[in-house]
């Protein structure tokens, strides 16, 4: 199949890039650093001229935090919708959204708000939409994971208030393989939730990642929500990562039910595992 993958170059578009590639799929890669700015793609129009010979549409394009001219609104929910709506005018039926795991009708946070309406819009539309939304996602190159890998080394490690926050760390590999399969076989409209088989604290997982790096268990430094809020609040400017709806988010916690999306991918999803912390997704097709 001729793909376009819009958001090639974050830590899922890369990894979906060298997946589709191995899976024999032609890949047209859409981001700045393949020199395409999405930020000026806001328009079908903008789009039209890209889906010619264009068999499947992912969107793979999404920040944690706003910074610069990098808005929710605009990446989220705007360029996504103007490609959905390309694709439907371009006769490319099979959409796959990445979206997020709380981009629902609860959803708090910009981040998950503008997820969501580039979601509900994708549904609306004549075409053969998926919606994977995955819940923290780790794996070698992951941003995020690698600043929680390296928090967990230090002396104190810092969770919020007594870090038993719930996660279902996914690994990346099973978001790609959804991905994968969600671009084979037939397909009505659906929403897949990706999350881990195993729930555990904020606590447990830094724990965890912790074990991971050869270290023993590390003492918790507990942070009071209302300071960690403050500090984000401050320190947004410097890292968008600790912008304070993240705080917000990973104070309310996300869990999901597995049994769906391992019905979808046919087989179970993977159990976090050290070795796991630092593999990308070639393992799907590197494992024999």
């Amino acid at each position: 199949m001729n793909i376009l993958l819009a958001g090639a170059s974050g830590f899922v578009g890369d990894n979906l890039v060298r997946a589709l590639g191995a899976a024999g799929h032609t890949v047209l890669p859409v981001s700045r650093r393949h020199g395409l700015d999405l930020s000026t793609m806001c328009t079908p129009a903008d789009w039209c001229g890209l889906l010619d010979g264009v068999d499947a549409v992912i969107n793979a394009a999404g920040i944690i935090g706003e910074h610069g001219s990098q808005r929710f609104e605009t990446l989220h929910t705007r360029i996504p919708l103007a490609l959905f709506r390309a694709c439907e005018q371009a006769g490319v039926r099979r959409v796959v959204q990445i979206s997020a795991l709380g981009a629902d009708a609860k959803a708090f946070s910009a981040f998950h708000r503008s997820k969501r309406a580039a979601d509900e819009g994708l549904l609306r539309l004549d075409l053969d939409g998926l919606v994977v939304r995955p819940t923290l996602i780790y794996g070698l190159g992951g941003r995020s994971a690698s600043v929680l890998m390296r928090l967990s080394t230090w002396p104190l490690m810092p969770v919020l208030e007594r870090g038993r926050q719930w996660v279902q760390p996914v690994h990346i590999s099973d978001v790609v393989a959804t991905v994968l399969r969600g671009l084979g076989g037939p397909l009505t409209q659906r929403v897949v939730d990706v999350a881990g088989p195993r729930t555990l604290t904020f606590a447990d997982w830094m724990q965890t990642l912790r074990a991971a790096q050869g270290l023993p268990r590390g003492r918790l430094l507990h942070v009071p929500y209302r300071l960690a809020l403050s500090v984000a609040l401050l320190g947004q400017a410097l890292d968008p990562l600790l912008a304070p709806d993240n705080v917000r988010m990973l104070h309310a916690g996300y869990c999901a039910d597995v049994a769906p999306a391992e019905r979808f991918l046919g087989r179970p999803l993977l159990a976090p595992q050290a070795r796991l912390l630092f593999e990308d997704a070639s393992m799907l097709w590197s494992t024999p």
